[in-house]
């Protein structure tokens, strides 16, 4: 799905959480796709465009991403995200629905989830943060750039030079940053980093989603049994799948864990061919 059709498709709703900016398309079971910080819904367009003859695919940005805006009031810790996910599906009415969610994204689907369980028949996660691996050991530098407000204006100065975002920041997500298209690495880029203001957004998201949110549900994870895959890229230096393993180990709900080998963060993205079938099973 190119770039032009992909923006067709979007639409704006108003929640009681801030407004959010998402593309629904396909018929079918609903299937809601949650990003993680420093994408957008854009690394889900090849996964659901394999998906929309089969299924409705929703696809929300997260506030200060892709379309959606952010205020300064706005709650950005993974409650506050997964309070503005809820509101998102109420108002779009969206009922039962299977959720696949990535990176900070999983994180979010975590608490939405074992709150919601009702609402979910099945949840899959690629890697992402989990319980004692938020933020990650190898991303906390950028946290800690953020807490000290360093990270929003180098942001900004590395944005203005697309190569070297391809290199650095997104870099570390692919594994051929190379061939991301530019009107794609831009979409990401620019409504984080366009501007000094957006940027400080993104430090604000970054600092106040926590570690202690994942450890005060481990109590509801324990008890979750809702039928939950996961699949791994195995050459993540943020996720390792140790921590995928560990999930499972405590979560009675998880039923597989498919390694994908040397595959990295976004692999959603670069990779959808060693998603797609397995989420396909996963829901069959």
């Amino acid at each position: 799905m190119d770039l032009r059709t992909w923006e067709d498709q979007r639409g704006r709703v108003s929640t009681a959480s801030g407004e959010v900016s998402y593309v629904d398309v396909g018929e079918g079971p609903v299937t809601l796709f949650v990003h993680g910080a420093g994408t957008n819904n854009l690394l889900w367009r090849k996964a659901i465009a394999e998906l929309a003859g089969e299924r409705r695919c929703v696809a929300p940005d997260l506030p200060g991403h892709g379309g959606s805006p952010v205020t300064a009031t706005q709650d950005l810790s993974l409650n506050g995200l997964a309070r503005l996910l809820e509101d998102f599906c109420e108002s779009l009415e969206l009922g039962e629905l299977d959720l696949v969610a990535n990176d900070t994204g999983g994180a979010v689907a975590q608490v939405f989830a074992v709150h919601h369980a009702g609402r979910l028949r099945t949840l899959a996660l690629t890697n992402c943060d989990t319980q004692g691996n938020l933020p990650p050991a190898a991303f906390r530098p950028i946290v800690e750039l953020a807490e000290r407000g360093e990270l929003a204006p180098r942001s900004v100065r590395l944005a203005a030079h697309p190569g070297r975002m391809r290199a650095g920041a997104l870099g570390g997500g692919y594994e051929r940053p190379d061939e991301v298209p530019g009107e794609v690495l831009e979409a990401f880029v620019r409504p984080v980093f366009g501007t000094l203001e957006a940027a400080r957004q993104f430090e604000r998201l970054l600092t106040s989603v926590r570690g202690e949110e994942l450890d005060a549900i481990e109590p509801l994870l324990k008890a979750f049994t809702v039928p939950t895959l996961l699949v791994w890229g195995t050459g993540d230096p943020n996720f390792g799948v140790e921590w995928a393993h560990r999930f499972a180990e405590t979560v009675p709900g998880v039923t597989e864990v498919v390694e994908v080998p040397g595959a990295k963060l976004f692999f959603p993205d670069e990779r959808p061919a060693d998603l797609v079938p397995h989420l396909r099973r996963h829901w069959a």
